[in-house]
């Protein structure tokens, strides 16, 4: 009789450990921040897939979409095709492109630095040991930190993308690596912050914020699950964005930006070989405002909108200028 006792009591506890849990993060409403910053991903190398002049696509995200604030990711293969050669000049291109704006940049350096495969690695890199990999990854770090740390335009770096969560074809995690590329980066350039991202619907962004100055995550509604073969929407609550931002402000006293929020379909296979229909199953003009009013209420002040290419790729290539017209609203 006691041994139930107990076991009642337990489960009593448990029951209302997780009611308060789940009140903490599924209920009531964020605070509406005075001023939210918008901006834009943009990958050269996505373009190219998509069949866009990826210089004609970056430059109408700053002239057309008015976007003052890019995330550039520097993929490691364009930019070091063969070892200790490095091919800086579409990066430059880039960068004094947005200078020339007024625009501001983050520069997105590392292994891992979004966009399938994820881990964009050289031939001449890829049947390296671990540790020659990593030491090729600093030498990349340093040559890209140094050239550009004094442009006037370098908002903050991104070392990495989502670098501990398990996604993409890529040969390895390795947190205490990433601590030495943080603290490279910080050592480099001690003038600008670095952002340390992480999955914002699964994880709690602790580790990122551990190693990173700002805690970077994602913002995304509907997605292809490859474990299940199936789409899935996230039942999360504006709200839930906001509680784990506060717990990461009081407790590590770090920002938590938006890298991330899903401004385009996520589909079984590749973009670029998606077709219209299955791409309107997690991306249309509806969803996309939805997606925009979510963000605001999130509480969240950074949001950068991940579809860039895509927006454009529809503008110019599928006659539908509806998402880049919603989205030059918000700059």
């Amino acid at each position: 009789m006691a041994m139930k006792l107990i076991f009642k009591y337990i489960l009593c506890v448990l029951a209302f450990l997780i009611s308060i849990v789940s009140i903490y993060f599924f209920a009531g409403w964020a605070p509406k921040p005075q001023n939210i910053v918008w901006g834009a991903n943009f990958s050269q190398k996505h373009a190219k897939d998509l069949g866009l002049n990826w210089k004609e696509a970056y430059s109408a995200a700053l002239d057309d979409l008015g976007a003052k604030k890019l995330k550039v990711a520097v993929h490691w293969d364009l930019i070091e095709p063969n070892k200790n050669e490095y091919y800086l000049m579409d990066l430059e291109w880039q960068v004094k492109e947005a200078q020339k704006r007024q625009a501001d940049l983050i520069l997105v350096i590392g292994m891992k630095t979004s966009r399938w495969p994820e881990c964009h690695i050289p031939e001449w890199a890829k049947g390296l040991e671990r540790e020659e990999q990593q030491e090729q990854i600093l030498e990349l770090l340093s040559k890209l930190v140094v050239r550009y740390k004094n442009y006037p335009n370098i908002y903050a770096w991104q070392v990495e993308n989502e670098a501990l969560f398990p996604f993409g074809e890529c040969p390895w995690t390795d947190k205490e690596f990433l601590k030495k590329e943080k603290a490279l980066v910080s050592q480099l350039d001690p003038g600008h912050k670095v952002i340390i991202s992480d999955s914002g619907e699964g994880s709690f962004w602790i580790e990122a914020a551990k190693i990173g100055d700002i805690v970077g995550i994602t913002t995304y509604k509907k997605v292809w699950i490859h474990q299940f073969n199936s789409y899935f929407e996230y039942p999360i609550p504006p709200v839930f964005y906001y509680r784990k931002a506060q717990l990461i402000k009081y407790f590590f006293n770090k920002e938590v930006w938006s890298v991330e929020l899903q401004a385009e379909p996520w589909c079984p296979d590749l973009l670029y070989d998606c077709s219209a229909e299955e791409q309107k199953k997690t991306m249309d003009l509806e969803k996309f405002q939805k997606n925009i009013k979510f963000a605001e209420q999130t509480g969240l002040s950074h949001f950068y909108l991940w579809g860039t290419e895509w927006m454009y790729w529809m503008k110019t290539e599928q006659n539908d200028p509806s998402f880049w017209n919603k989205a030059k609203t918000l700059f």
